[in-house]
């Protein structure tokens, strides 16, 4: 699933691509993908300019002059991708040759926005698991997602005390299941909770209670650092990702640990161990990440084949 640095950097992406255009024309092949009612998307996103892209966690939110809204959800495999075409770019050079575009729309085009100006926002989703709502921009900050959202890395938001606060409402629970919770830490997911936790020589599962202060503020700190690697990396390219031009993104070739199973660590040369915890592949290094013996019982690991 696409995390904090990839839907940021959709985000920056298609703020460069699509404030002021207006929405003419709006197609779908597939009911849950954009679950909305067909009089409203008539009233209030036909005719509508876009004037801002904003993102809360890894919710996108396309803000139109209608004052609604179009929340998109990424979940697993979901990519918003532009398309320029009036300017004759499909298979110019206003497009990389690794860019998705070229072959857009495909089986995996869920919805297709077309703008006045000719060109197209396409929302693709292989697994179908993602999706487009129209809802009134006052109501989205009352969306059920939205209010159980925790603080946001990179922001004034985030700081240890704050890190601090939401964690001690987990206290038994293993370190990396609490971060992968939205309401401890928003934006993070699988790929950036194993980076930071190596960046912080805490093993996943570890208690929360067993962090020490000094802990908590090197996790503070790395959460930071893996994240703004992320964005300068523009994503990782795992798996479906790609970013508002259908590029993928970089971020997974500096990984530390994630995608690194049996590669030697870049601290101490031991091998990277893959396991599970949280019901998650989780990529660690044992000498970095060492697990005392009195927090072993939290939850069960398994080698991964």
């Amino acid at each position: 699933m696409p995390e904090l640095p990839e839907v940021e950097t959709v985000r920056l992406g298609l703020s460069n691509l699509i404030i002021g255009k207006t929405i003419c024309d709006v197609k779908y092949d597939w009911a849950k993908s954009f679950p909305n009612d067909a009089n409203q998307v008539t009233s209030f996103v036909l005719g509508s300019s876009i004037t801002a892209v904003d993102r809360r966690a890894k919710l996108l939110l396309i803000n139109l002059s209608s004052k609604y809204t179009l929340a998109v959800h990424l979940k697993m495999t979901g990519q918003l991708v532009y398309d320029d075409i009036k300017a004759d770019l499909r298979y110019g050079a206003g497009h990389p040759s690794d860019s998705l575009v070229h072959g857009l729309p495909d089986k995996t085009t869920r919805v297709t926005f077309s703008f006045k100006s000719g060109s197209k926002l396409y929302f693709n989703d292989m697994r179908k698991f993602g999706w487009v709502k129209l809802l009134p921009t006052v109501e989205v900050d009352d969306m059920e997602f939205v209010k159980k959202l925790g603080p946001e890395p990179l922001t004034s938001q985030f700081d240890i005390a704050a890190l601090g606060s939401t964690l001690q409402k987990r206290p038994k629970t293993s370190i990396k299941a609490a971060l992968l919770d939205q309401s401890v830490v928003a934006g993070l997911g699988n790929i950036y909770v194993d980076e930071a936790l190596h960046m912080a020589k805490i093993h996943p599962l570890r208690a929360v209670a067993s962090l020490s202060a000094r802990e908590r503020a090197l996790l503070c700190s790395s959460i930071e650092t893996v994240i703004q690697k992320g964005l300068d990396s523009g994503g990782s390219s795992s798996k479906n990702y790609v970013n508002a031009q259908g590029q993928k993104g970089s971020y997974l070739t500096f990984a530390r640990v994630y995608g690194r199973g049996s590669e030697p660590c870049e601290v101490d040369g031991t091998a990277i161990s893959k396991i599970k915890v949280a019901g998650r592949g989780t990529h660690i290094c044992t000498t970095c990440q060492v697990l005392a013996p009195a927090n072993s019982t939290i939850a069960t690991t398994r080698r991964m084949k």
